[in-house]
């Protein structure tokens, strides 16, 4: 099983978020996606998300709350445990990435975007300001989105995402 972050940054009623198209072969291709990336050996998940986000846009986070763990099963296989941060605050200047499109989006304009079927299940908790922890379980049979369940009390059919 791989470890993987993302932290999503907010300013104001704006989210900083990556478009995915620069690496040749990446699985997120196509879609919008918070920074972060793997966990290397010896760090740990807060570690690695300030890594990947200085890495990939070249801001500091002092203080990224941890917010969500989403547990992603592709093709029958446990494959990706991500921690989902959140921040208010960002030290430093905003530079290009490698790996594709950085871009303040308004909240409201992020459910027209490409965005993987299960981020639109948790983006309307994760965003929201209540600070409410969650776990969730994504299974997915290559791009398709085939059950997703709160893991706290095991519902499915979970609501599609839409502004607030």
């Amino acid at each position: 099983m791989e470890t993987t972050t993302l932290c999503y940054l907010r300013q104001g009623s704006r989210w900083l978020l990556l478009y995915r198209n620069k690496k040749k072969e990446d699985p997120n291709a196509g879609y919008w996606i918070a920074p972060g990336g793997h966990v290397e050996e010896g760090e740990s998940p807060l570690d690695c998300v300030r890594r990947e986000f200085r890495e990939e846009t070249g801001l500091h986070l002092p203080r990224p709350t941890l917010r969500g763990l989403v547990s992603f099963i592709f093709n029958g296989q446990a494959t990706e445990l991500t921690f989902l941060y959140t921040a208010d605050e960002a030290e430093g200047d905003l530079r290009p990435c490698e790996e594709g499109e950085l871009a303040w989006v308004e909240a409201a304009d992020i459910p027209a975007l490409p965005l993987w079927e299960g981020d639109r299940i948790f983006l309307p908790r994760l965003l929201s300001e209540d600070g409410d922890f969650f776990a969730l379980k994504l299974e997915y049979q290559g791009r398709t989105l085939t059950r997703a369940v709160w893991e706290a009390d095991g519902k499915k059919d979970l609501p599609p995402f839409t502004a607030k």
